[in-house]
């Protein structure tokens, strides 16, 4: 079986019109045997015309596909909210708001609204399960995002116009974010602790903040890179993986979105964190976003 993401064609034969979106979100959420939450009876529902409903063939009970979705109480087609869905998974470096204005015809804010839902659901989706554990191995790193790009600001750990970004990752695994206040090892420490399972093998440059961790369970080996060195020769240590995430997320916000508030940033992270977890499946990226709507 393939493992190559769907093309466009696919994509539209598979939704094709309005009714297909409605009808796959009905299947996904109700399936095909149920009891109607109404009259209590199995019953076979049929839709609602004019209404993205369908109605129970008792006592006309009815059931809304979209409620508690992303696309809840929005004028917009679901066909526009799919093909946008679509276009994130395609897409390696993310998908600007005015990009899908000029696509679909509709305003900047309905745009930018569609792709702030879409990133808060693939955050949701991807989650922050616990990586690592025994004879496994987690790299740690943290990086700033925003702000000025001098050499003066990455060594400055109190640069006031950057925000910073906490970053663990498996190898061969997950990776998981997190916007932080800081670099002190009492922020940085317990998200150690709360994310990664003991008694992993944890990598790190050689940051005062990840000072403690060797007492935490871990094993902890650091690469030093205030001597260029990216992998460390007797332990194997290195945080290169991670640092290439870092590198992709900033490609990403520079090129396609130029800038990202703080504020914010956190769906973005959900998104590339999302995109990045599902790497080595790009054929099951759409589908895992189109079946994971909460009854």
């Amino acid at each position: 079986m393939s493992n190559k993401a769907p093309t466009l064609r696919q994509f539209q034969d598979r939704f094709p019109t309005e009714d297909a979106c409605l009808d796959h979100l009905f299947q996904v959420r109700y399936g095909t045997d149920f009891n109607c939450p109404g009259c209590d009876r199995p019953a076979k529902f049929t839709r609602v015309k004019a209404r993205r409903s369908y109605q129970c063939q008792w006592c006309a009970y009815q059931v809304y596909p979209t409620a508690g979705t992303p696309f809840d109480r929005t004028r917009t087609p679901l066909r526009d909210w799919f093909f946008v869905m679509f276009q994130f998974c395609a897409s390696r470096n993310g998908v600007a708001a005015k990009e899908v204005e000029r696509q679909l015809g509709v305003t900047y804010k309905t745009a930018w609204r569609m792709c702030h839902q879409i990133r808060e659901y693939m955050g949701a989706v991807d989650g922050s399960a616990p990586i690592g554990g025994l004879g496994r191995t987690v790299q740690i790193d943290e990086t700033f995002i925003g702000g000025y790009q001098s050499a003066q600001d990455k060594r400055d750990a109190g640069a006031t116009n950057k925000t910073v970004v906490f970053g663990m990752l498996e190898h061969g695994g997950d990776l998981v974010t997190h916007v932080v206040p800081d670099r002190k090892s009492g922020t940085l420490l317990p998200i150690i602790r709360a994310t990664v399972k003991r008694p992993s093998k944890v990598h790190t440059d050689d940051w005062l903040g990840y000072g403690g961790v060797g007492t935490m369970g871990y094993q902890h080996a650091t690469v030093n890179h205030s001597i260029d060195q990216y992998v460390c020769g007797k332990t194997g240590a290195t945080v290169n993986a991670i640092e290439g995430f870092w590198a992709q997320l900033k490609r990403g916000i520079n090129g396609t979105h130029i800038h990202v508030s703080g504020r914010h940033l956190p769906k973005y992270l959900g998104e590339f964190e999302y995109r990045w977890n599902m790497r080595q499946t790009p054929h099951l990226m759409l589908d895992r976003l189109m079946f994971s709507f909460a009854r």
